[in-house]
């Protein structure tokens, strides 16, 4: 796997994160965490389980609340807007679950109708069907549009997910261990995907991992959680050209058999 083409997207920041602290009782997490995503980049966090990758996530979009810190997405104060604002913000931030998190009730279709219809009053049935089928079209799943979940493959709902945070047109995505429990062949199609989505979609990403191989892929900048702070960040090369020992176990249980 080749890593992603170094480029330079030091312009608008998107996602701003200073002197972050969180803990759950004598359990320090995070640790003075600083981190910047800007427009139009795919941020890779890579860390052990544990680490507070997942904590972070839920801090940025405002399902927790830090102990210290700032957090400030699309130029908003999380800890600091109201609930109304916080709603408004979500809706422009697109989260995509591990498990997928489809309704197993519903088809294809109306697992990506309902955020429509719960976040868009205004859309009549012609702009649903056209918001939907265009979605589902853009990671390749158009002919799935009246399946339920259980008849589709892990990745095949991993996209579905996907379209589903996509369906409302989010500036930012973030990716909860994408390739996590897939074959490596639909691992390499939704690292593909993910790299699709940046580019059609013009958006910005954190993708949380523990699949060096993803973020090898999708990373246009990779930082990594060690000891509740980000200690190395950089292209994939510059993270593991180390002989820190913190680092070097966690490249060879991926790539040395």
């Amino acid at each position: 796997m080749e890593q992603k083409p170094v480029t330079d997207f030091r312009n608008e920041k998107v996602i701003e994160i200073h002197g972050l602290n969180k803990s759950f009782g004598n359990f320090h997490v995070l640790k003075g965490v600083d981190l910047d995503l800007y427009r139009g980049e795919n941020l890779v966090v890579l860390g052990k389980s544990g680490t507070g990758k997942s904590v972070l996530i839920k801090i940025i979009i405002g399902l927790l609340r830090p102990d210290r810190g700032d957090v400030k997405v699309l130029n908003k104060v999380v800890d600091e807007i109201s609930y109304k604002e916080l709603l408004e913000l979500r809706l422009k931030v697109g989260f995509s679950f591990q498990n997928s998190a489809l309704y197993d009730s519903m088809t294809v279709r109306q697992n990506l109708e309902f955020p429509l219809v719960r976040n868009r009053k205004n859309l009549s049935r012609a702009d649903i069907n056209k918001a939907v089928e265009s979605t589902l079209d853009a990671v390749g799943l158009l002919h799935a549009i009246n399946q339920m979940p259980s008849e589709l493959s892990g990745g095949q709902r991993k996209r579905i997910g996907i379209a589903r945070t996509l369906i409302l047109q989010p500036e930012i995505m973030l990716y909860d261990e994408p390739t996590a429990g897939l074959d490596p062949i639909t691992c390499i199609e939704i690292n593909k995907l993910i790299n699709e989505v940046q580019e059609r979609f013009h958006t910005s990403s954190i993708v949380i991992t523990h699949d060096l191989t993803c973020a090898k892929a999708v990373g246009n900048r990779v930082a990594m959680l060690l000891d509740g702070q980000f200690q190395r960040q950089g292209t994939f090369e510059d993270v593991f050209n180390t002989n820190d020992d913190r680092v070097k176990p966690f490249y060879e249980y991926n790539f040395i058999q």
